[in-house]
């Protein structure tokens, strides 16, 4: 049996509150134990999740994907137009995936920029600045005149990439409660993964018919659409003392008054994004989704190079179709895994009569782990490497790796997004010191989402750089046993996470 108050995950059944969750980035309000649990001082009353309309919700789910949708279409809706781009900027194809590396590092170290931002003026003006920063780089991109400034609007574009992803999840978390959460992570993963299949698909047919420059105002209008929408649907959410005054703007308009630049300075300090990865659980679950970001973008960056070849696709359009077959995947897995995780969690709950662990959740991605995700990938690596089976065997794979793949990474996702009650929730159960909170326990969402997008995107650049080099050194089949043998180092590790107990603040698990 696990003990309930040796465990720093343990969350009751009880009436779900947003509490300091429901403030991103929180003020300093937020933070103390004393404040948490009631003073009589300071009481607030938390914005609870029935405080938004099904319709509501709906709609600012719809709106958060959707931007993911727009902000992931840019780092995949080039590849069938890559000649092209290098015809007309004069330069190689090797240089242009270089850069496409580079745009996804940029995706990965947004959390570094805009997570302080956020703090500085608020999630909803960070959120709609980045937006608009986009869709500024967007246009950059479309009407460069040559290649140094057609890549510096597409970088400068990519900080902004994770930021959609790691708002979206928090903004999620605020308003759909823990055993509906996990579709809805679903639902919004679908937007953030459609991106890089469905991008392909979209360039291919515009290469095709048009010139390439097109694919960027398709962006600029995704782009537009979604700041109109996020400007009239997108909450601020706050606290409010038991009087109805706003306490959290109060408390951010103090902030904002006395922060001095060496203050405003301090906030781009890294450490507090890179000090949750070191808690064992919270790496051993990025690094996982490192591990399946390195198969993702594997497989839709070597499509040219071993689909195109083998069954002599010659048209940008022919061959970004066959991205639809692991973009279904994608979304497919994305959706199922969603209702599997909250099913999984609901019947944990039932066995532990009413006690949720977080980490249960890790159980529903298990089996698309060490079975389904390998065995796709083997037969997508190993039949083409011997040139078996036609064109159907590697659609067939690719889509059942691509549900794998979103199957794996929705359990991962809605854990991590659901870390930062769950810490003050371990303060609460096990009355705590008040002074560990600041020391042992990560205070925001966006820092452990944050470092785990930092991770994940470090394993999609490289992969990104290194497939085709790797392909045309080794050959398909050894480099994709190699995404195997990272898909079942990914499951052991989610294993561990999963079964093993936390008896201490620095396991978080």
């Amino acid at each position: 049996m696990e003990e309930q108050k040796s465990s720093p995950e343990v969350e009751t059944d009880s009436k779900p509150r947003t509490g300091s969750g429901c403030q991103f980035p929180p003020g300093p309000a937020c933070t103390n134990l004393a404040e948490i649990a009631g003073s009589p001082s300071r009481q607030v009353h938390a914005v609870t999740y029935s405080d938004f309309s099904p319709w509501r919700k709906h709609t600012i789910l719809f709106i958060v994907s959707w931007m993911t949708l727009a902000a992931t279409f840019s780092s995949t809706s080039l590849f069938p137009a890559v000649p092209e781009i290098a015809l007309d900027f004069s330069t190689t194809t090797e240089v242009i995936n270089i850069s496409n590396a580079g745009v996804i590092l940029a995706m990965g170290s947004s959390s570094l920029i805009w997570g302080p931002i956020s703090e500085i003026i608020g999630r909803r003006h960070a959120y709609n600045a980045a937006i608009f920063v986009l869709w500024i780089c967007s246009v950059g991109a479309a009407v460069a005149p040559d290649f140094r400034t057609f890549t510096s609007m597409r970088v400068l574009g990519g900080f902004t990439g994770t930021f959609f992803m790691i708002a979206g999840q928090t903004i999620i978390a605020d308003i759909f409660e823990l055993k509906v959460r996990g579709t809805a992570v679903g639902l919004f993963m679908a937007g953030s993964v459609s991106g890089p299949a469905i991008g392909p698909c979209i360039g291919g047919v515009i290469v095709t018919f048009t010139r390439w420059r097109v694919i960027y105002w398709v962006q600029v209008a995704m782009v537009g659409f979604g700041l109109a929408l996020s400007l009239l649907f997108v909450p601020d959410i706050k606290k409010t003392k038991e009087n109805g005054e706003d306490e959290v703007n109060i408390v951010e308009k103090d902030k904002k008054e006395s922060l001095s630049t060496l203050e405003i300075l301090a906030k781009f300090n890294p450490s507090g994004i890179f000090r949750p990865i070191m808690h064992l659980n919270i790496f051993f679950a990025d690094l996982t989704c490192g591990f399946l970001a390195f198969y993702q973008y594997a497989l839709l960056t070597s499509v040219g190079t071993i689909i195109n070849p083998r069954f002599h696709l010659t048209t940008p359009l022919v061959s970004g179709l066959f991205y639809l077959a692991p973009g279904a995947g994608f979304l497919l897995g994305s959706i199922v895994g969603g209702r599997l995780s909250d099913r999984t969690v609901k019947r944990y709950i039932v066995k532990r009569n009413g006690v949720r662990l977080p980490r249960d959740r890790l159980n529903s991605g298990l089996l698309t782990l060490f079975f389904v995700l390998p065995a796709a990938t083997l037969i997508y690596g190993w039949t083409l490497q011997a040139e078996v089976g036609g064109m159907a065997v590697p659609i067939i794979s690719a889509f059942w790796g691509g549900a794998g793949l979103m199957g794996s990474f929705n359990a991962l996702n809605t854990y991590t997004a659901g870390k930062l009650a769950l810490a003050y929730l371990f303060i609460i159960f096990t009355n705590a010191d008040q002074t560990m909170d600041k020391e042992v326990l990560p205070n925001s969402r966006i820092e452990i989402i944050g470092g785990k997008y930092i991770i994940q995107y470090l394993f999609a650049a490289g992969s990104t750089g290194a497939v085709v080099p790797l392909i045309n050194s080794i050959g398909v089949g050894l480099t994709f046993t190699i995404c195997v043998v990272l898909s079942l180092l990914g499951g052991v590790l989610v294993l561990i996470v999963a079964k093993r107990s936390s008896n201490t603040p620095k396991e978080l698990a």
